[in-house]
């Protein structure tokens, strides 16, 4: 019983969320193209804006996370895909963390862990809305 009382009375190991917020307006840009993430981040939530207002179906953003490598794959992937799925490949295990769509003055927050990162890792986060991401994209750094 005293290994149970230490464990129920010793200090609990907290994660540390780090929060990210990122703008989305109607000329197809996002409000910064370079994301840092800590190390000592052990999740990350991060909430998109779109602060035009345009409805979602004509120039709805979201915001994707994949390695550099994969991106432009995944987002003419996601091209064929449809609204209700983000214009994403379902289940795809390329895409590490997405926002749903929004339109025009919405907005959607997502938490995902770093363990899915690696320290140094190039990634790229991008809009998968179609036609979007050649221009709506930048780089995360988990340092």
């Amino acid at each position: 019983t005293a290994l149970l009382l230490l464990a129920m009375f010793a200090p609990q190991a907290h994660a540390k969320v780090c929060n990210v917020a990122i703008h989305a307006d109607d000329a197809m840009k996002f409000s910064q193209t370079e994301i840092k993430i800590a190390a000592t981040c052990s999740q990350v939530t991060l909430t998109l804006k779109h602060t035009g207002s345009f409805p979602a179906e004509m120039m709805g953003h979201n915001w994707v996370l994949a390695g550099t490598k994969d991106f432009q794959s995944l987002a003419a992937a996601g091209e064929k895909s449809t609204l209700a799925n983000s214009y994403l490949p379902k289940g795809d295990a390329r895409v590490i963390a997405f926002t749903k769509v929004v339109g025009g003055g919405e907005s959607t927050t997502i938490t995902f862990p770093t363990s899915k990162l690696s320290k140094g890792g190039d990634y790229t986060f991008f809009c998968s809305f179609p036609g979007h991401w050649s221009l709506m994209k930048g780089k995360l750094t988990f340092l």
